[in-house]
């Protein structure tokens, strides 16, 4: 990137479990290095319990989050676009950076079904964030399984 903040875009079906999860896993980690947003081509009118559930067992705080639909201005700003299952429903901008993550949607799946989408979830936007950073991936070598570890 050219000395400004790298801007991702999560882009998923509902963006309330998925897109969620990758903008408040991506958001925690990043620290302030990237902006992070999350839209649904056809937002939920709620958050997803379950991957809720998941994350704060993770020791984050998704409560500030809300479902909603993808702007022109996220789709304008976005440097990297990472869809979610959300297929031909996800539109197409030029000029940006595509990443589509083939992912279980965690809809009606309980929190033990649901911890191993996250997990990859995590481990993705671990990678993307060296990625974008031109850096090691942050605690590759971890896993985080428990109350304030991510």
């Amino acid at each position: 990137m050219t000395g400004r903040r790298p801007v991702v875009l999560f882009l998923c079906t509902h963006n309330a479990g998925r897109s969620l999860a990758g903008k408040v896993l991506l958001d925690h980690y990043a620290q302030g290095r990237v902006e992070v947003r999350s839209a649904g081509s056809e937002p939920a009118t709620a958050l997803n319990p379950s991957v809720v559930a998941v994350l704060e067992s993770r020791g984050l705080d998704p409560s500030k989050e809300l479902p909603k639909p993808l702007s022109e201005r996220d789709s304008r700003d976005a440097d990297v676009v990472v869809t979610m299952g959300c297929g031909d429903a996800c539109p197409y901008y030029p000029g940006k950076r595509y990443v589509d993550w083939d992912l279980q949607d965690p809809a009606g799946l309980t929190v033990e079904q649901v911890r191993p989408i996250v997990e990859e979830i995590d481990r993705r936007v671990r990678a993307l964030l060296a990625d974008l950073l031109d850096a090691p991936a942050p605690g590759v070598r971890e896993r985080a399984h428990g109350p304030g570890t991510v």
